[in-house]
């Protein structure tokens, strides 16, 4: 492995650990988060010239901890730095701690963080990004086609939540009662956008970033566990473990896409599919509302593929009807496209390009509203239209493996 993959392996599996151990130390998210982008940089510089070091995590906590500790004694009085200095041993020996047993103390400290984003005096949608991009590193860019705006609507955003935590003074802690219960809500949003951002990536050169989705896998997990089976938390984690569940049948051994009816079944993680159903059978009977229910909902419309023998087999009558009280509940456009394709498989193409009717307006940056639409009027005969849905798909397509399928499903529509 080259020195470069080595840097992109730390950023993507270390950014978040180690922000929230500088954030937990330094309690300033503007300083730690320089810093860290200060200290990749360093490594970008050094490592190909010095060689990757042993402990790249503990290298990059080290440098990004001088550089928040030189900018500290710049912004302080000389009666300021004894303590600095008591700090900067503290942080040694918490770092060498965390870099020896990554568990324990960093999980506390992400959550910490998750929490800290989650705070009240930020709006749901700034907590989310906010988070995403402190905790998991989620690129900015990547954070942007999530939530469907441009990117510099998106950098904007971030920038002002920044500024909103440090003009508020929010603590670095972690809240009680009913005050914790009401972040949860924002945590298990982020940690879902986060496993959505790595299960089908909008931009980059991969079907699928394990990494980033596991690590969210992970993150529900943790959320499982402190809440003690909390209905939301759980039914966030059967919907995880049911999607994530099919990642090794999702690529060719090349890294080509392949989609969920041509996957192999076999090679679907039965072992996360069981824990799934586990998880959603005392919650099929419960009184569930907002968020709770959403999550159930989708993870029952992913239960029934996972229980489908085969794609024939797939009961989409009822997937379509889950789809139709999730659109009630959420009014979501993705997943009225959802929804479409659904009844497209159960009542035939023209019923579900009669849903897309109106998405155009809603999803104008969605390269998977003219993808859908392609499919189904290709399947209607009407292959112009076909055509020129695929190519706007494709211009608007940032993922290179998707953007690969769609070349070649338009090639086989034939040329203009």
């Amino acid at each position: 492995m080259s020195e470069q993959e080595d840097l992109e392996l730390a950023l993507r599996r270390e950014w978040g650990r180690l922000l929230a151990l500088l954030v937990a130390r330094f309690r300033r998210i503007d300083l730690a988060e320089d810093a860290l982008g200060d200290a990749f940089e360093a490594a970008a510089r050094t490592w190909p010239v010095d060689g990757t070091p042993d402990n790249p995590a503990a290298w990059l906590l080290t440098a990004a901890r001088r550089r928040v500790l030189d900018r500290l004694r710049a912004e302080s009085v000389a009666a300021q730095k004894a303590p600095l200095l008591v700090v900067d041993r503290e942080l040694a020996a918490a770092g060498a701690r965390v870099m020896a047993d990554p568990g324990g103390l960093i999980d506390d400290e992400r959550l910490r963080l998750l929490l800290l984003c989650a705070h009240p005096a930020l709006a749901p949608e700034a907590a989310a990004a906010l988070s995403l991009r402190l905790v998991l590193g989620v690129p900015t860019v990547d954070i942007a086609r999530l939530f469907h705006v441009p990117q510099s609507t998106m950098a904007a955003r971030l920038t002002r939540a920044r500024r909103k935590i440090a003009l508020a003074g929010i603590p670095f802690a972690v809240p009680s009662g009913r005050e914790r219960d009401r972040r949860l809500e924002t945590v298990a949003s982020v940690a879902y956008l986060a496993f959505t951002a790595g299960y089908a990536p909008m931009t980059g050169d991969a079907v699928v970033r394990l990494d980033l989705a596991g690590e969210a896998v992970r993150l529900v997990r943790v959320l499982e566990e402190v809440t003690e089976g909390d209905p939301l938390v759980r039914s966030l984690l059967a919907l995880v473990l049911l999607q994530h569940s099919r990642r090794d049948a999702r690529t060719t051994p090349s890294g080509d896409l392949v989609l969920l009816p041509d996957q192999n079944r076999s090679r679907w993680h039965r072992e996360e599919i069981d824990e799934a159903l586990a998880l959603l059978r005392p919650l099929l009977g419960a009184d569930l509302t907002g968020s709770a229910r959403e999550y159930c909902v989708q993870a029952l419309v992913a239960a029934e593929h996972a229980l489908a023998p085969t794609s024939a087999d797939t009961r989409w009558d009822v997937i379509a009807g889950l789809y139709a009280e999730l659109e009630q509940l959420t009014g979501s456009p993705v997943v009225r496209l959802n929804r479409a394709v659904a009844v497209a498989e159960a009542e035939g193409p023209a019923a579900g390009l009669a849903l897309l009717e109106g998405l155009d307006r809603t999803l104008p940056r969605s390269h998977r509203l003219p993808a859908v639409r392609a499919e189904l009027l290709a399947r209607t005969g009407d292959v112009a239209g076909a055509r020129t849905a695929a190519d706007r798909a494709l211009e608007l397509c940032g993922n290179e493996a998707e953007r690969e399928h769609l070349r070649r499903r338009r090639a086989d529509l034939g040329p203009a």
